[in-house]
């Protein structure tokens, strides 16, 4: 699973037929086309308000994130919406949120990364954008003319699996399925119990989850399982939860990260989500490991200033190409609130920057 460097990359397709001839590096297009003011800078020393400030910077136009293909820019939905969980995460970069919200609720964008809910739709996006509407504050029942909700129990199928409806085939996975109960699960009704069934039932021999269903060998991957420990443990499955904490524990890194499935070096991307996930369910010493080895890739003051406060995807440096994806998640592991908790409410509009000494 390398393409665009790796998980939520799947939930953040322009469309299926693109994603269908994907190659494995993909850079995300970042560094505004035109300069869009935001609110003035705040000096902060917090690496999450860093990190999601900076991020804030590198939206397109000031409003969302695209992704190039074959020389081509398409816009991003995937990424711009981790944008927004980010920012709220950090609790911070809030006018840039609202302008990147506003830009997802344009009825044209919605469609294009939902499907048209008809002979296209797309659990694993319709999850995270519901889990976005939820996050702003916004009326998921009315996001972009979709009732995300609506939407998202419609594509669930007898057996609990949340799938998609689409002419390219099936690409939903277990992180759409996770997402999906940890979005439903925030709505009135809650997340259906065949649903999060079937993500329990999912769960390796040893504890972890798989990325893909139905595989021959249930093969762990930790951002899989970093999400499915967050959804079970927000609909009370402890004991699942707890495996799958337990696999996480044994397979982190000496450095405090984590790898992505078939690798061994610790990348930003996988240790953000299992330190998310590590510190909001009782595992603080792991987390804290977690939580140091995002700083180690943090780009600091001694940085080009454009950069700074940035989160590089692993060691070999940083580059543009995937940073910006790296740092969103990241600054899950940072902030280290649950995505079942996560909100924008109150959060201030400047987007910080690094505080460094003067020269």
């Amino acid at each position: 699973m390398t393409v665009l460097r790796r998980p939520l990359r799947l939930l953040a397709i322009p469309a299926l037929a693109l994603a269908a001839t994907l190659p494995a590096a993909v850079p995300a297009r970042a560094a505004p086309a035109r300069a869009v003011p935001l609110p003035a800078s705040t000096a902060t020393l917090r690496p999450d308000a860093a990190a999601a400030g900076w991020l804030a910077r590198q939206l397109v136009d000031g409003d969302h994130f695209e992704t190039v293909f074959d020389g081509t820019a398409y816009p991003d939905q995937g990424l711009t919406a981790d944008a927004v969980l980010a920012f709220a995460a950090a609790h911070g970069s809030d006018t840039a949120a609202a302008r990147a919200t506003a830009w997802l609720a344009r009825p044209e964008n919605t469609a294009g990364y939902l499907g048209d809910g008809t002979t296209e739709a797309y659990a694993g996006a319709t999850a995270k954008l519901l889990l976005t509407a939820e996050v702003r504050g916004e009326n998921p029942a009315a996001f972009g003319g979709v009732d995300l909700p609506a939407r998202l129990r419609s594509l669930r199928t007898a057996a609990g699996r949340f799938s998609d409806r689409s002419q390219w085939g099936d690409y939903s996975n277990s992180f759409g399925q996770s997402l999906a109960v940890i979005a439903l699960t925030r709505t009135p009704a809650g997340a259906p119990a065949a649903a999060v069934d079937f993500l329990a039932g999912s769960q390796c021999a040893d504890g972890g989850f798989p990325a893909s269903f139905g595989q021959a060998t249930c093969t762990a991957d930790p951002d899989a399982t970093a999400l499915a420990v967050q959804a079970l443990a927000a609909t009370g499955r402890a004991a699942k939860a707890a495996a799958g904490l337990n696999w996480l524990s044994a397979h982190q890194n000496a450095d405090g990260g984590f790898a992505a499935a078939g690798a061994t070096a610790s990348n930003a991307n996988s240790t953000g989500l299992a330190t998310q996930t590590l510190l909001s369910t009782g595992r603080p010493v792991a987390g804290l490991k977690g939580w140091s080895a995002l700083v180690e890739l943090r780009q600091g003051c001694a940085a080009d200033p454009a950069v700074r406060g940035a989160v590089a995807y692993d060691a070999t440096g940083f580059d543009p190409g995937s940073a910006a994806r790296a740092t969103a998640q990241a600054v899950l592991g940072l902030s280290g609130t649950p995505l079942v908790a996560l909100s924008a409410h109150g959060a201030r509009p400047a987007a910080p920057v690094l505080a460094c000494p003067a020269r």
